[in-house]
């Protein structure tokens, strides 16, 4: 994988969906298993020990991946991984390579993006001074 697979696309897809290295852990448990419907709180405990989600955690990753086209909740809250798109499954694929190929590479992209995105917020509350 090559440091052109980290588009402005695709890091995109991580700002918006994919916030954390829990979140990328958990998207990429259910895209293992694209026919499956899981628990919440039975995919929270399949991650463990490597990974502790918290139930608030888990149901903001959730709502993400909802809110981003990549997830299906049933009515008896069960999710499933469902990507609305082929562009979405290839973002998820490529999330995928990065996790196993370039993992440090895309930890770092992960949270820069999110500390991007906090500082973008905080700018927006600074005085500006004449």
């Amino acid at each position: 994988m090559e440091d052109s697979a980290f588009s402005d696309e695709f890091c995109r897809f991580i700002q918006t969906c994919v916030t954390s290295v829990d979140a990328a852990e958990l998207l990429l448990k259910l895209a293992r298993q694209p026919e499956r419907w899981f628990e919440p709180p039975e995919l929270a405990r399949s991650l463990a020990p490597a990974t502790t989600i918290s139930e608030a955690d888990l149901a903001r990753y959730l709502a993400q991946f909802q809110a981003g086209g990549l997830v299906a909740i049933g009515p008896d809250k069960r999710i499933q991984y469902r990507p609305a798109s082929g562009t979405h499954a290839k973002h998820v694929e490529m999330l995928a390579q990065a996790y196993k190929e370039r993992p440090v590479t895309l930890f770092r992209v992960i949270y820069a993006l999110r500390d991007l995105k906090i500082q973008s917020f905080a700018d927006a509350f600074k005085l500006i001074r004449k």
